[in-house]
């Protein structure tokens, strides 16, 4: 590449364009303008696209042949205006936000009219404005598929009642071949026995990895786990067995969200339902159901699993085998939703696309009555916009530092059933009660200032889809305008 003898510099693809623009003035094909300088068309063609710089004779030689002189052909400014959005389109497009983006190459053709390359030019230049990174768009990215394949997960879930016929099947063949029956919480030899069945076997071990409960060499069919003093018994048979459930239930290695969330689903179930066998689970509950006094405490207790584990498993059961339609919640201290099922037409809230996990339920339900209550369960009717409930909240993990929520409900009508169906205490969490004093939020929203506490969910600290993002993520602003009304003796 020869540069001008003046020392000038002069960008090539701005010299591409002005010598087309030239050409095309001239009313000459490429061809013929090959013919006058002695260059082939594949050559010019290159040139004009900005390619390739020609050498001084030529670049004197086009310049006699389109009737101006090279200072005009190397001038850095472009012949004209589409020539102008051309250039700076080709420019944006070779920088990181199509990458980024993951958008199509769009080449500016004839067949791309001016006022759709001004629209892209726009675009692209407007972009790093944008409060946007690779590390953002990333993570919108997966919090979107998060929220898309939990609504398609629940939607199936709640159209089965929450019961897999499948797996539970695979679970009794698995209970049968170990003799455990069900009748209390499997032994050390039940659980050696399950795992050997499928041709694993397990071993406890120190050094894992900070972010694996388990880790499983499928080579020499060996689950390892932390030693005992680093995972308790029921956490270690809720793992191996979670574990075992993948190789049970014959699960493939997945990129897919969906699918991974898919498998983490049926894993936990197969593991619910060799710790709480139905069975067994079924004839306990139908007896307690005829007395009216379910309780997923019992369910706990004699199964010697997390009342998490319990209350879900009881809406494995509790539709199919006894007739009651329910809803579960796992809540964070500030009443955000982690998990939900409902098959009972409790109404979660949700944001614009129908994603529960991220979203705070309402300050009245249960599932946040029970951070100030003195009670061990609290229970509660709670009247809604679609109907009144009941439920019962059980406050978990308090001792390992990370304390949640777990909420069993159903319909009034279906609470007789349960132990606490007869509870005195009522909320009304209707729209019309729920409302905000408007003097109050006019009063407080300019100056009201507060920081948002640790959250160990994500999404508490995005906004829902859909929604702007808020100064504040995380923040319930009616409960802080509430709290500064009290502080200020306002009500």
């Amino acid at each position: 590449m020869d540069a001008p003898q003046d020392g000038s510099q002069y960008d090539p693809v701005v010299l591409g364009h002005r010598v087309r623009h030239h050409r095309r003035r001239c009313d000459l094909t490429l061809a013929e303008l090959g013919e006058r300088v002695a260059r082939p068309p594949s050559y010019l063609s290159q040139l004009e696209n900005g390619r390739l710089e020609p050498k001084l004779g030529v670049l004197a030689s086009l310049a006699e042949a389109l009737g101006t002189t090279t200072s005009d052909l190397l001038d850095p400014v472009p012949p004209n205006r589409r020539a102008e959005l051309e250039i700076r389109l080709t420019r944006l497009q070779s920088g990181r936000w199509r990458e980024t983006l993951d958008l199509p190459l769009v080449r500016a053709g004839a067949r791309v009219d001016d006022d759709l390359l001004e629209t892209l030019v726009g675009l692209y230049e407007a972009l790093p404005r944008t409060e946007i990174s690779r590390v953002g768009l990333a993570r919108q990215r997966a919090d979107s598929q998060a929220r898309s394949a939990n609504l398609a997960l629940r939607t199936e879930m709640r159209a089965r009642d929450n019961y897999f016929a499948e797996i539970e099947a695979v679970a009794a063949e698995t209970l049968a071949a170990s003799g455990y029956t069900g009748e209390g919480p499997p032994s050390e030899k039940h659980l050696t026995d399950l795992v050997a069945h499928h041709g694993y076997r397990i071993e406890r071990v120190r050094g894992m990895p900070i972010t694996a409960r388990s880790v499983t060499d499928t080579t020499r069919r060996v689950i390892y786990i932390p030693q005992r003093d680093d995972l308790n018994v029921r956490a270690a048979r809720s793992v191996v067995l979670q574990t075992l459930g993948h190789f049970a239930l014959e699960h493939a290695e997945t990129t897919d969200f969906e699918g991974y969330l898919r498998q983490r689903v049926e894993s936990n179930y197969f593991a619910a339902a060799v710790l709480i066998p139905e069975q067994a689970a079924v004839g306990f509950l139908d007896v307690a159901h005829g007395e009216g006094d379910l309780s997923i405490e019992d369910l706990k207790e004699r199964y010697y699993v997390s009342y998490e584990m319990a209350a879900h498993r009881f809406t494995n059961l509790a539709t199919r085998h006894l007739g009651l339609p329910v809803h579960f919640l796992r809540t964070d201290t500030a009443g955000t939703i982690t998990k939900a099922y409902e098959n009972d037409g409790l109404a979660f809230p949700s944001d614009e696309e129908g994603g529960l996990e991220g979203v705070r339920v309402s300050r009245l339900w249960g599932a946040r009555q029970a951070w100030a209550s003195s009670e061990i369960v609290h229970e509660q009717f709670t009247a809604t916009d679609d109907g009144d409930f009941w439920c019962a909240t059980y406050v978990e993990n308090v001792a390992e530092g990370t304390p949640f929520a777990i909420t069993i409900g159903c319909t009034a009508a279906d609470a007789g059933s349960f132990r606490g169906g007869d509870t005195v205490r009522r909320a009304s969490a209707r729209t019309e009660d729920l409302a905000a004093d408007p003097e109050m939020i006019d009063r407080w929203e300019r100056v009201a200032w507060p920081s948002a506490s640790e959250r160990s969910f994500v999404l508490t600290a995005l906004p829902p889809a859909g929604r702007e993002f808020s100064p504040f993520p995380g923040i319930d602003l009616v409960d802080v305008y509430r709290f500064l009304e009290r502080q200020s003796g306002g009500g």
